[in-house]
């Protein structure tokens, strides 16, 4: 699906918790797997609770026993909702070890975890890398992804330009992505030891550096942030689209046409 098609989805599956079982977004590292849950929470004005389960250990979610009232009693995490409406999101839930994605076995599939229950406004979204991206990613286990519809997340260039334009991204960048749309999301070689790479996340930070970096910093700070082949592109983008005619000027009749 594409982010427009995913948000949509997910709009709908926010006013139906019980009803939708929970959706797992799988995708490369970088274009939006868990922005898009965000955004649907923040436009229907709903809760968003992030666990980032690559960095919980096995109890972490189940919480810790303590002694109440002469019986031992499970303490959950704070973050974890009591009530209201909102989506729970399970983040990079491939880049955690077995033990700890089995943790999420019974809030998952039951919405509870021992004597924690997961309110009834909540839904349950998770994210992954793919274990071909060689992204600290663990094999889930069948009786994991049974609990789970799964959505193949895609990059669109046409959803990514409009996110852009909202969000103020660098006209620079957005010109750039339109006329060259296969460098939003290239695609990257795991074997490969380049360390930085185009995707809709990086482009963003190139945006985010144009704005400040002076001109002699540009092509090397572009290179580490999206690569050495979409940077010189983009730097070759960037001078023909300085020496081009301003428009403002040829309608006012003070320069022509060439």
């Amino acid at each position: 699906m594409k982010p427009k098609e995913v948000k949509m989805w997910l709009t709908k599956a926010v006013e139906h918790p019980l009803d939708v079982p929970p959706v797992l977004l799988e995708g490369p590292p970088g274009i939006g797997k868990s922005a898009i849950p965000k955004q649907v929470a923040e436009e229907n004005n709903i809760n968003f609770v992030d666990i980032r389960l690559a960095q919980r250990d096995v109890t972490d979610l189940r919480g810790i026993p303590a002694v109440i009232d002469g019986k031992a009693r499970w303490l959950p995490p704070p973050e974890l909702p009591t009530e209201g409406r909102g989506i729970l999101m399970l983040d990079e839930i491939t880049s955690c070890p077995p033990l700890t994605q089995a943790s999420a076995y019974q809030l998952t599939l039951d919405r509870r975890i021992s004597e924690y229950e997961l309110p009834d406004g909540y839904y349950i979204v998770a994210a992954g890398n793919r274990l071909e991206d060689r992204a600290v990613v663990y094999r889930m286990s069948t009786a994991l992804m049974n609990r789970f519809h799964h959505i193949n997340f895609e990059v669109s260039q046409d959803d990514w330009i409009d996110w852009a334009l909202a969000s103020g991204i660098d006209a620079n960048v957005i010109g750039f992505i339109a006329w060259r749309p296969e460098l939003l999301n290239p695609g990257f070689d795991p074997a490969s030891s380049e360390k930085a790479f185009a995707t809709p996340r990086t482009w963003e930070f190139s945006s985010d550096i144009l704005g400040v970096a002076p001109k002699s910093l540009l092509p090397e700070l572009l290179e580490g942030t999206v690569g050495r082949g979409a940077t010189a592109e983009f730097m070759a983008f960037l001078k023909v689209q300085t020496e081009l005619p301003d428009l403002n000027k040829i309608f006012q009749g003070e320069n022509f046409v060439p």
